[in-house]
């Protein structure tokens, strides 16, 4: 190679790193510009060297997805903390202060608390309550039976749910609709509350019934509304959360593991379907049934409430306030809703989130 390639090889080098570095300036004043805008969040802002001291320089990593990995830590009063390590090839500086803007105001049981933030540069980190005994996805999807929660756990962990949306929908100052709804984003504290947590997705929107302007899905394969990656089912809101929260509930009760296990893949499968089929089985067993009563009134409660939920089209679908109602009330007083006319996409394994989440 001669001197002249090696100048010019040298001269793009410098180049690149000038409007890498020039990019990076112009994206970091800009967040700091708009956090300035918004005034102070009440929540507190660390430095990266105060989350290395946290987490004993990141050395107890809890889990790691499509967003980051998560570390253990602990404040200098002795608080375990989560710290949710952003991965700097993924999301964009717009992203990860929606999600910090999106949490630090709200104030919910069933919501994941945001103590504090770090944003320097490329290096952005959240700081949760820890959660000890991780996400809902373990304990639906375990592969040993004493991983698994009892039926009654699992009803109050899917009210607990629903309570929460039902606050992001219409409680909270700034209402979001959070768009990746799925078991590996409900965190459980020690008495098994569920927090809805990973709010990298959400978007406010001003009242119940608008309608959000959408560039494209966002979701996860197997939770996501039909009206997010397909025309002409309704407009996106809302009840897209509903969707995903009557599919999560569906998981929770075990029929998506049970079809995987009964049936092999088809093109011509229909999952809502084949749930109205199994609930035929139910009713001709009669007192047949293994379950006892109080088990198979809960049981039915969840999926009558999930089938509502996962209506094709979003205005069919309860608001998440009747969600919790009809979890509250008789089994009795609930009608069962007609088939879905859309093909549910099927998915033959639970799905993580480093490669499921469609996102703009």
């Amino acid at each position: 190679m001669n001197a002249g390639c090696i100048i010019i090889g040298l001269g793009m080098l410098a180049l690149r790193a000038f409007y890498f570095k020039r990019r990076y300036s112009t994206d970091n004043q800009d967040i700091e510009a708009f956090l300035k805008k918004h005034g102070p969040l009440p929540t507190k802002r660390y430095t990266y060297r105060s989350l290395k001291k946290i987490t004993n320089s990141f050395e107890d990593k809890l889990g790691e997805g499509g967003y980051g990995t998560v570390y253990k830590g602990k404040l200098p009063n002795a608080q375990l903390v989560a710290v949710k390590l952003l991965k700097e090839s993924k999301g964009n500086a717009e992203e990860f202060i929606n999600e910090v803007t999106s949490i630090a105001r709200t104030n919910h049981v069933n919501v994941v608390t945001l103590l504090g933030f770090c944003f320097e540069g490329q290096r952005r980190a959240l700081l949760y309550d820890f959660m000890p005994n991780g996400s809902l996805e373990k304990f639906i999807y375990a592969k040993n039976s004493h991983q698994l929660l009892d039926l009654d756990e699992l009803f109050k962990i899917a009210v607990g749910i629903a309570r929460g949306l039902e606050y992001l929908h219409q409680g909270c100052n700034t209402r979001l609709v959070h768009f990746d709804i799925k078991p590996h984003n409900i965190l459980l504290d020690e008495n098994f509350c569920p927090k809805i947590s990973d709010f990298g997705l959400a978007k406010s929107f001003l009242k119940n019934d608008s309608i959000i302007a959408m560039s494209g899905a966002r979701g996860t394969v197997g939770f996501i509304a039909p009206e997010l990656y397909l025309n002409g089912f309704g407009g996106v809101s809302h009840k897209s959360d509903v969707y995903s929260y009557g599919m999560l509930v569906l998981d929770m009760v075990g029929f998506r593991k049970a079809l995987n296990d009964q049936v092999e893949y088809s093109s011509e499968k229909n999952f809502p379907q084949w749930i109205y089929k199994q609930l035929e089985k139910t009713e001709e067993m009669g007192d047949q049934d293994l379950l006892i009563e109080k088990e198979k009134e809960t049981l039915r409660k969840m999926v009558f409430v999930s089938l509502w939920c996962i209506q094709t089209y979003p205005s069919r679908r309860p608001a998440m306030s009747r969600v919790v109602e009809m979890l509250e009330g008789a089994v009795e007083a609930m009608q069962i809703p007609d088939t879905p006319s859309l093909f549910t996409p099927p998915i033959s394994q639970p799905v993580s989130s480093s490669n499921a989440t469609i996102s703009v």
